[in-house]
């Protein structure tokens, strides 16, 4: 008599479990300065599993010029979901730095909680989940002579809400990436083959 196979018991995600989700997007200021462009990207997902094993990680391993910090409403009020933000610019100045962790960091904060309020976020699971924004902060802001903090903290707010939604929703859906493939061009190839790179 042949031995049977033990059967391995498949471990069921939980309803509603939230493994890892990534958006990005894109703000800019109509008739602004460029450093006012918000281009936040997210990763979204529970706290025990890849996404909350990073955010432990960089939290831990900081990095001399790429500090990791938790997104903060003001010094001693941490937003939740935990929301890291590591920068995608080496920060070298005092000013960018105060820039970086002022404006813009308050701006990421408050986008969060508009996510948890739109409902884009469950609100039941807040304290499960963990979230990675990758922030771009133009250096171009260095030389400007007064800087719109408020333009600044608006612009990185919306675009961290919509980088949420696109997380959660997870747009661009496919169906629409391959109709419109061959339509959108990248906006800095084009200026390399235009030759203007």
């Amino acid at each position: 008599m042949a031995k049977k196979k033990p059967v391995k018991k498949v471990k069921k995600l939980r309803p509603g479990r939230i493994v890892m989700r990534t958006g990005e997007a894109l703000v800019e200021v109509e008739n602004g300065p460029g450093y006012l462009a918000a281009e936040p990207e997210v990763v979204i997902g529970e706290l025990d599993g890849p996404v909350g094993y990073a955010i432990a990680n960089l939290i831990g391993d900081q990095t001399k010029g790429h500090s990791r910090v938790f997104a903060i409403l003001n010094c001693d009020v941490q937003v939740r979901p935990t929301t890291l933000m590591v920068s995608k610019v080496t920060v070298n100045s005092e000013k960018y730095t105060n820039i970086l962790m002022g404006s813009v960091q308050a701006g990421i904060a408050n986008g969060v909680l508009d996510s948890v309020r739109s409902g884009e976020l469950p609100i039941e699971k807040t304290d499960d989940l963990g979230i990675i924004v990758s922030v771009w902060l133009d250096p171009s802001v260095l030389s400007a002579e007064t800087v719109d903090h408020a333009g600044l903290f608006e612009s990185n707010r919306l675009a961290t809400a919509k980088a949420i939604r696109k997380a959660m929703r997870g747009e661009p859906k496919i169906d629409w990436l391959l109709k419109n493939q061959n339509t959108i061009t990248h906006f800095f190839h084009q200026l390399g083959v235009d030759g203007e790179l």
